[in-house]
């Protein structure tokens, strides 16, 4: 079961990311980010394609968790309805957040707003047997002080340490690079090595 933050794209990459969906996280900021607030017809196509390539995947918006975001899935609603796309969309409470947060609270992780990927770690703890993650690398730098983009595929510059941020990306790794050595979960941070 392969989980997706932020409708990363996959084809231009596949050789590196793979292309399979199931289930799959669209922050409504994405919309502006990646396909121009769907200011014209072009970046609603691209969207378009986008989502016909997740076949039946669910597509996780969490429209109710940021201000205004309710707008642009309004917007998504329409394109995936008027092009009857197979795609099984989900929109979280601000509940989930909340209770999230609670949950590492409860475990003396002072997180202030959890990011998507701890959010899918989370859910993911209760449904599957074993969790490999990858692209949870919250530096510039890898260990040989080399630069890793924030993302695999835009150049968005790194924020992690900003106090205006609502995430504490360091204190997540953190967390999971402790669950990796307990054997809770395999943290890949370096290159994927075939099996």
């Amino acid at each position: 079961f392969l989980f997706r933050c932020n409708l990363a794209p996959v084809m231009q990459f596949a050789a590196d990311v793979g292309i399979k969906s199931d289930f799959i996280t669209m922050n409504p900021s994405v919309v502006q980010r990646a396909f121009g607030g769907f200011r014209n017809e072009s970046d609603r196509e691209r969207f378009v394609r986008r989502l016909s390539m997740l076949n039946d995947s669910v597509l996780w918006i969490p429209a109710f968790m940021v201000k205004g975001g309710e707008k642009h899935v309004e917007w998504v609603n329409a394109l995936i309805l008027k092009n009857k796309l197979k795609v099984q969309t989900a929109y979280p409470s601000l509940r989930l957040i909340h209770a999230v947060r609670g949950y590492w609270l409860t475990n003396k992780v002072h997180i202030k707003r959890p990011s998507t990927g701890l959010l899918m770690y989370t859910l993911a703890t209760r449904f599957c047997d074993e969790i490999h993650l990858y692209g949870f690398w919250p530096f510039p730098k890898d260990l040989y002080g080399k630069p890793v983009k924030y993302h695999y595929y835009d150049d968005l510059k790194y924020r992690y340490f900003s106090n205006s941020s609502p995430h504490r990306m360091p204190l997540e790794f953190k967390t999971l690079y402790v669950l990796h050595n307990r054997g809770a979960l395999k943290l890949t941070t370096g290159k994927c090595v075939q099996q």
